[in-house]
Order: structure tokens, then C-alpha cells, then sequence
């Protein structure tokens, strides 16, 4: 008592005698002292420390997988030059964007648009067979213009890029495409023989193309041969705006914005009076790197899409962040009576405040150091399950000076962010009231602490609501009924041997039992390809529909399980006549249907209508859909039912021998269905992962707050605890003294939360035309897991404290 009244004196004189230490050594006595402090609480240090690296970690792979996400296509010099080009289409009023074009734009745009290099039509990706020598391959191929490589500057291991494309009969493989066929020999000038029809010549090969490029294609076919082949002029494929069925890409000049541009293109189709296609289209360019992100266009503006969710989880990773950060502030005010004295100590011998503050932030920077070098230890654990879940291929790239120094900056700001309430709360002690009685933190530290856990509990209720809506959502798409029956129908791609020997493969299939139906098509059961607009009775002038059109052979209705709710099925003979769905006899406004004249290619006439499928979009009503019987045009597709009285693996196995028997050239391959329409769900599934997961994390983080403070105001209330057990109190009154605090915050979390949840998931939902209703049942739900799971959290201290031996508590008294 005499050398505290001593230092009380002198500090109330206003003298010191600490002589201040050199910089070198103040830092060194305070990253001395907070590992010292670090291993004297290893209890706290270890709940502190195991949140924050938790919260880094999954910052951490967030933050990389968002940058990701971004890096798309931005490796091509010049990638801000390039651009898609797309078309606006004024249907009745609703503004559709499409990316299909036709021949003739890209020919007006070549010759008429000084302000662009170079135009590149393209038919998209496509399935072709490789064959050189006994080497065979079915790989995925570009075909596009031949300024492509021109334009998009992928780095070449040989060839010349201005030349590559030029002649029709010639090919650009990959690295590993050519080093599949030609091992180390050079293959320039090679023969590729392509669907056993053609020989191609090898120009130049490409190095592989990175996995953060919107393209991915094997090789590359001049967009020549495939006019030659298809005969695109002698069809008029190029003398119309109408005929949309291509893709274009340009480059603009250097220093040509598109801005500048805009206005020329907007209506360069509109000198097709006569054509409402092109009278009714806007075009427009998109930039090449938007491709990505950029997935959804309102009324002709870009809208976000996958980019939405980059956002989304952007701002997750920030959440779990800050609940880590929170812990950390919690767990350390908590504590701060074990640092009181010291504090009154260290003030009266003449240490400053900022002294203190530098101090107790040199501690948070040590303790977020150690959690820095957990996360990096448990996101490079995790980044095979994450990249094998979200499909990217990101790594911790820690051969980057970038990375390191944004790592040290963010480490930096996470110490100063979760240190520096602490250190201002510490260093703010008034010696005189902590060296004669200690400090009382009040009211305002309790309720500071309070707001914290209120706010770390709301966000984690929060990510637990919007988990649960949806997986809702999902499975609420799911169990929707189809229209139509894509169990055990299998899917083959249609080349021209095929299409040759398809009607004895289509007669050997059933005859043997296999097949119950087969057909053939111009797209999957799953999607409609190519849109059209039609002539109706009662069409209105100006007025368009865009009409899912869909070309068929003979039973196609039968073999993918349609039903028809009036008229019949198409006969051999009813090759002018269409199907139409109920959504489109809904728009066309037909009450009688059958037996009226629609005008498409020709006049046609309806003879039957279809129950609405769910084609395209679970999440939507049906596109009104055009059923045309046309078995002798192009198809694409080959469908067939397997028999219910044979097993897949049996099926598969027959299925391989009569492939091989009728289509030789082509190795056999399939799809079935609801294979093909599950992958439908696989954006809102990965959503759905991800969120749970980061949820579970969040809520975990939490707990170990609030399982450090338990520990702690029950280590305060010992001897309390003591005195009423002596005085009768029982195990559960005792623990709902301790229990009943924390169980109040978490239910002040669930009433902030849910609002606050329902407000931004009522507005994700809305972009979903068929969705659920959010009810009081799913805040019910969060709210009691969280309960539950706070429970049996602080369950463990309290229990712990309540059966202690009171004699252990009050001995010191």
C-alpha cells in the first residue's frame, strides 16, 4: 500500500521517472510483452486467434475467387478493343437482347463501319471427329472468320495469325491437340481429317488457351469452310437482316470509342423496311471482357447476371470478416480488468496513452499475424474442395510481390480495425481509480460489448435465412412439373453419317427393345435453339412474337412424353403443318385453333396443341413454342426413350455396338435428359453451397465469442456463484443466471435480422418469375437453430461454473 500511495502521489504531482526508451527498443518491449501476454492466455489467444484466421481464410478465398471471376478475358492485349455484337428487339413493347445475328450484318459492318478493323462471323462451338492415322479424337472446335486470330491475339508456338484462317480447308490446333496427334513432330502443313469427310490442312497452333478465357475450343475452322459445306450463298443465308443464326465479333480502331459509334449502328438494319425482324432490332456491342460477368440485359442495358453474385459473396467475405473482428474486440475488452492494474502501473511511472495504445495494437498486429499464417495454412487446405465445388482454378499465388503486399496491408488493417477499440477502451484508465480498487466497466463497456455480439449474431442469422430460402427456392423449381417426361431419354449429337443411317438405326432400336421412341430434332429436349416470329389470324400491325421454333421428325411428341391438349399428332403426310404449345395459342389469342393457317416459311396449318414443357427455364413460365414436321431438314439432335424393361448399363452397352454398326465414324456419345435439365439448377446449387457453408462458418465464429465470453463472466462471477449455491441455489437456476443474457442478445439478433433478411432475399427472389413466398416459418426456423445452437455454446461454462464446489469459490474470503 505504501509504494501504490507513493506512485499515486507522484502521478498526481505530475512527474515521472521512466526515462523513455529508444524507438528500437519501445518496439521490441511491446512485441516482447504482447507475446508474453499471447502465452499467458493461451485459452483467449486461441479463440481469438482460431476466428480471425477462419474469417481471413475465407476472405481470403473469397478475395482470390472474386478477383477470379474478373480476370476473365483480360489477359488479351487489346481486350478493350474488342466487342460482341448483339441486337435489342422491340417485341410488343418488351425490349429482348439477343446475341444471334445474321451474315448480312456482319458484311454491312465490314464495309460500311470505318471504324472497326475486324468483323468475325461465327457458328459458335461445335463437336467435330479429328482423325490423322490410327488417331482419332471428338473434340470441341471454333468456327469463325478468318481475321479471328487478327483480333484476338492468342499467343501462337508456330504459325502466322494474319494468314492462319485464310484458306477454307485449313485448321489451328491447340498445343495439347497437336501434341496428341503429332507427339514432338512439327504438324505445320499436316493433313487433319475432319468427321472423316474432309482433309485439313494444320496452319499454326496455338498455345493452350488459359482457364480464365470465355472461349474454349481445341482448334479453330475457318468460318469458309462452313459456308462451303452448308452452302450459305446458295441458300441467300447472307441476303437478309432476318436471318439471325450467327455470332459476330469486331475490334475497333485504336482510339475509336464505341460511344463515337453508337449511333451508326443503332438502326443500320432498318433499311429492310419490309423486314420486322429488322425493323423491330437495335444493334448494339457489348465489350468482349463484360462477356463473363455481364449475362442479363433489361430493357437493353447490361444488368449484371453472374456478376450479381460476385457482389453477393464479395460482401459474405466481408461479413465473416468483421464477425471475426468482432470477436476479437470482444474477447479482448472482456479481459480488460486483467489489464487494469497494469495499465494504472504503467500510467503512473509515466508511460503516455499513446505509449499504451501502440502497445496494446502491437498485440492485435502479433495475434492477426498468427491468425495470417493459419489462414494461409487452412485456405491452401481448402482450395481443392473450394475450386472443385465453384469449378474455377484459382491458387494462392505466392510467388507475387502483389499478393504478399496486399496481404500485409490487409493484415495491417484487420489488426488496426479489431485492435483498436481495445486500445483506445485499455489505455483510457484512470490510475488513481484502477491502483486503488480496480476498474468498473459499467454499464457502457457491457453495452458496447452487447451491440457487438447483437450485431455478430445478426449478420450470422442472417446468412442462415438466406441458405434456407434459397435451397427453398431451388427445390421448390425442382419439384415443378415439366410437362413432359425426361426420365430414361438420352440425347446423341446428329452428324451427317448418322442422319444417312438413321432410319434403320431407328428401326433396329425398337425392334430389339431398347427404344420405346425415337426421334430426331433441331435442339435438345432441354433448350430451344432458334426463335422466329410468325403471321397468325388476328395479328395486330407492329405486333411480333418471339416463337421457340423447333423442327421434327416423326413421333417426337411420343418419344420426349409431350401430351397434347386438342387436336392430333403429326402424320407422314403433314409436312405443312405445326404444333403449337398452349402459351403460344394463349399470345396468338386462337380460341379454335385447329384447322386455322399460321404463315412461317409458308402457310401452315395447325393441327394439333401441346401441353406447356419446361424447355428453357424452370424458374419461368413455357416460351410459346412451334412444333414444325419437317423430317427431311437439317437436325441436330437424335432423341430416344430406353425401354422400361431394360437397365441403363444394358442399354448403354447395346447402345455402343449399334452406334459403332451405323454411325463408324463418329465414337458414340450421349446425354440423358435430366442430366442436361439438372444442369439448369447449377448456379442457384453452387449459391446455395456456398452461402450454407459460409454461413456455417459465420455462426461457428461466433460461438467462439461467445464461448470466450461465457468462460469469462462466469471466471467473474465465481464467487457470486458460490454464495447463492450455499444459499440453495439449484444447477439450473445457476445456469439460466449465466445463460440468460447471451440467450436474450441472440433473440434481439433474430428480431434485427430478419427484416433486414427478408427485405434483400424478397428482391433476389423477384427475379425469378416462378418463386416462392417467404413466411414466418423460415425466420421461426433460423431463429431456433441459433438458439439452440447458443445453447449449447455457453451450456459448457455454465454447467461448468454451476457445479464447481462453492468451497473452491469462497475459500479466499
Amino acid at each position: 500500500m505504501a509504494v501504490d500511495r507513493m506512485i499515486i502521489s507522484r502521478l498526481q504531482k505530475g512527474t515521472g521517472f521512466e526515462e523513455k526508451p529508444k524507438n528500437i527498443r519501445m518496439l521490441k518491449n511491446y512485441f516482447l510483452t504482447a507475446w508474453r501476454n499471447l502465452i499467458k492466455t493461451k485459452g483467449y489467444s486461441a479463440l481469438n486467434i482460431s476466428g480471425l484466421a477462419i474469417g481471413m481464410a475465407v476472405a481470403l478465398l473469397l478475395g482470390l475467387w472474386v478477383y477470379d471471376q474478373y480476370s476473365y478475358d483480360k489477359f488479351l492485349p487489346d481486350h478493350q478493343r474488342l466487342y460482341v455484337v448483339r441486337r435489342n428487339f422491340n417485341s410488343n413493347g418488351t425490349i429482348l437482347n439477343f446475341t444471334s445475328t445474321s451474315l448480312k450484318l456482319a458484311n454491312t459492318l465490314r464495309t460500311d463501319i470505318p471504324e472497326i478493323e475486324y468483323v468475325a462471323e461465327s457458328e459458335g462451338t461445335n463437336l467435330h471427329v479429328l482423325l490423322y492415322k490410327d488417331k482419332r479424337f471428338y473434340l470441341p472446335g471454333e468456327t469463325i472468320g478468318g481475321d479471328f486470330l487478327k483480333m484476338f491475339a492468342y499467343p501462337l508456338v508456330t504459325g502466322d495469325a494474319a494468314t492462319a484462317l485464310k484458306e477454307p480447308y485449313s485448321i489451328v490446333l491447340t498445343q495439347s491437340t497437336a501434341r496428341s496427334f503429332f507427339g514432338a513432330d512439327d504438324p505445320i502443313g499436316k493433313m487433319v481429317r475432319i468427321d472423316n469427310q474432309h482433309d485439313l490442312k494444320v496452319t499454326a497452333v496455338l498455345k493452350d488457351l488459359p482457364y480464365n478465357s470465355s472461349l474454349r475450343f481445341d482448334y479453330i475452322i475457318p468460318f469458309a469452310y462452313a459456308a462451303i459445306q452448308k452452302d450459305y450463298a446458295g441458300q441467300g443465308m447472307a441476303s437478309s437482316f432476318g436471318n439471325n443464326s450467327f455470332g459476330i465479333f469486331v475490334k475497333l480502331k485504336p482510339g475509336v470509342s464505341y460511344a463515337r459509334l453508337e449511333p451508326k449502328l443503332k438502326n443500320i438494319e432498318h433499311t429492310e423496311t419490309n423486314n420486322i425482324n429488322a425493323m423491330g432490332s437495335e444493334v448494339m456491342l457489348q465489350p468482349f471482357a463484360n462477356r463473363h460477368l455481364y449475362g442479363n440485359f433489361v430493357n437493353g442495358k447490361e444488368l449484371g447476371g453472374f456478376l450479381d453474385y460476385v457482389h453477393m459473396f464479395t460482401f459474405i467475405g466481408a461479413l465473416v470478416l468483421l464477425i471475426a473482428c468482432i470477436n476479437f474486440i470482444n474477447l479482448t475488452t472482456a479481459r480488460s480488468e486483467k489489464r487494469a492494474r497494469e495499465v494504472g502501473v504503467r500510467k503512473a511511472i509515466g508511460s503516455l496513452r499513446s505509449h499504451l495504445i501502440v502497445q496494446f495494437l502491437a498485440e492485435s498486429l502479433l495475434l492477426t499475424f498468427c491468425a495470417a499464417v493459419l489462414a494461409l495454412l487452412l485456405a491452401q487446405a481448402a482450395l481443392p474442395a473450394f475450386n472443385n465445388l465453384t469449378q474455377s482454378h484459382i491458387r494462392i499465388p505466392v510467388d507475387h510481390l502483389v499478393f504478399w503486399s496486399i496481404l500485409l496491408g490487409s493484415v495491417t488493417l484487420t489488426a488496426l480495425v479489431a485492435g483498436s477499440r481495445p486500445a483506445f477502451y485499455l489505455s483510457s484508465f484512470q490510475p488513481v481509480k484502477v491502483l486503488k480498487g480496480g476498474v468498473n466497466t459499467g454499464k457502457g463497456g457491457s453495452l458496447s460489448r452487447k451491440i457487438l455480439v447483437v450485431t455478430q449474431f445478426s449478420c450470422s442469422i442472417a446468412l442462415i435465412i438466406s441458405t434456407i430460402i434459397i435451397y427453398r427456392q431451388i427445390e421448390h423449381a425442382r419439384n415443378r412439373p415439366t410437362g413432359y417426361d425426361i426420365s430414361r431419354l438420352m440425347m446423341t449429337w446428329m452428324n451427317s453419317e448418322l442422319d444417312h443411317n438413321y432410319p434403320a438405326l431407328k428401326n433396329e432400336l425398337l425392334q430389339k427393345g431398347i427404344a420405346v421412341g425415337v426421334s430426331k430434332a433441331s435442339g435438345p429436349a432441354t433448350d430451344v435453339w432458334s426463335h422466329s416470329d410468325v403471321g397468325w389470324p388476328g395479328k395486330k400491325a407492329g405486333e411480333t412474337i418471339e416463337m421457340g421454333t423447333i423442327t421434327v421428325s416423326a413421333d417426337y411428341l411420343k418419344t420426349v412424353g409431350m401430351s397434347l391438349t386438342d387436336g392430333r399428332d403429326f402424320n407422314p403426310a403433314d409436312t405443312l403443318s405445326v404444333i403449337f404449345n398452349e402459351t403460344a395459342i394463349r399470345q396468338m389469342r386462337l380460341k379454335q385453333p385447329i384447322g386455322q393457317t399460321v404463315v412461317w416459311d409458308t402457310t401452315r396449318r395447325i393441327v394439333g396443341v401441346a401441353k406447356d414443357a419446361l424447355m428453357v427455364s424452370p424458374y419461368s413460365g413455357a416460351e410459346p413454342t412451334q412444333f414444325l414436321f419437317a423430317p427431311s431438314s437439317t437436325s441436330y439432335v437424335m432423341l430416344y426413350r430406353l425401354s422400361p424393361s431394360i437397365s441403363t448399363a444394358d442399354a448403354v452397352a447395346q447402345l455402343n455396338k449399334l452406334f459403332a454398326k451405323y454411325n463408324p465414324s463418329f465414337p458414340y456419345t450421349y446425354f440423358f435428359a435430366d442430366a442436361k435439365y439438372a444442369e439448369k439448377f447449377r448456379l442457384e446449387v453452387l449459391v446455395g453451397k456456398l452461402a450454407g457453408i459460409f454461413a456455417a462458418l459465420a455462426i461457428f465464429i461466433s460461438c467462439l465469442g461467445l464461448f470466450g465470453l461465457a468462460a469469462y463472466v462466469a471466471e467473474q462471477r465465481t464467487k457470486e456463484i458460490g454464495i447463492r449455491k450455499v444459499l440453495g441455489a439449484s444447477i439450473p437456476q445457476v445456469w439460466m443466471l449465466l445463460s440468460r443474457d447471451f440467450i436474450v442478445l441472440v433473440v434481439v439478433s433474430c428480431l434485427i435480422a430478419s427484416p433486414i433478411a427478408w427485405y434483400f432475399l424478397q428482391d433476389w427472389l423477384m427475379k425469378y418469375e416462378y418463386r416462392i413466398d417467404i413466411g414466418a416459418g423460415v425466420f421461426l426456423l433460423a431463429g431456433g437453430m441459433a438458439l439452440l445452437i447458443t445453447i449449447l455454446t455457453i451450456s459448457f461454462q455454465a454447467l461448468k461454473a454451476a457445479t464447481a464446489n462453492p468451497v473452491n469459490a469462497l475459500r479466499s474470503e
